[in-house]
């Protein structure tokens, strides 16, 4: 018999594997029994699972409803992005760059130019940040980064249907891999801020209209 461990573990993979795939919206509240009938497991391990997500500010606990997907907002996003942009460039700043690791982003550079619908540019591009900050061994910040960007898919798949934002960050990204073939870190952290900078402006913009 899998422990209780070993459960809230899959439920916790199986409900951030929806909200990667675009199938869970933000408000969405989740059907404890509903999920416990589908992944045949009790509701205990799905509760466990439920607040670990809560703790990562991907769902909320709200009375009456039980939990939702977070809602999306104007503060969130800011900090969202703004951190980070903060940690990517901390991993950036203590990461080496051979040029195996340079032609993987390179090769994941041209999966994003040639990704024809929302959901495949979001994941293009934030399998082009995982490459590029996979090097830092920080294995806390690493979980955090995962945890951010998943909740960061939200704000995409909602805001990020504009092509020319795209554009201009697939300029901004050929611009960090240039910089990194320079060996010039401070370039490529500086416009590596600026590309997060750059997509939080434009969803921040959005969601003055809310």
């Amino acid at each position: 018999m899998l422990s209780k461990t070993i459960l809230r573990d899959q439920v916790r993979e199986h409900l951030l594997d929806q909200m990667t795939k675009g199938q869970l919206d933000a408000g969405k509240t989740i059907n404890l029994a509903a999920l416990a009938r589908k992944l045949g497991v009790s509701v205990t391990p799905i509760r466990e699972a439920l607040t670990q997500l809560q703790q990562s500010n991907l769902i909320k606990a709200v009375p009456n409803r039980g939990f939702i997907i977070a809602n999306l907002n104007y503060l969130e996003a800011k900090d969202l992005y703004e951190l980070v942009a903060e940690l990517e460039v901390l991993a950036l700043e203590n990461s080496v760059f051979d040029t195996k690791s340079i032609a993987s982003l390179k090769q994941q550079q041209i999966k994003f130019k040639g990704a024809h619908d929302t959901l495949s540019r979001i994941h293009a591009k934030l399998e082009f940040h995982r490459i590029l900050t996979q090097h830092y061994k920080n294995k806390l910040a690493q979980q955090i980064l995962t945890d951010l960007k998943t909740r960061i898919i939200f704000y995409e798949r909602a805001f990020m249907s504009d092509d020319s934002i795209y554009a201009k960050s697939d300029n901004q990204h050929d611009g960090i891999i240039s910089a990194i073939e320079d060996d010039n870190v401070p370039t490529a952290s500086l416009v590596l801020k600026m590309n997060w900078m750059l997509i939080l402006d434009y969803i921040q913009k959005q969601l003055r209209f809310l």
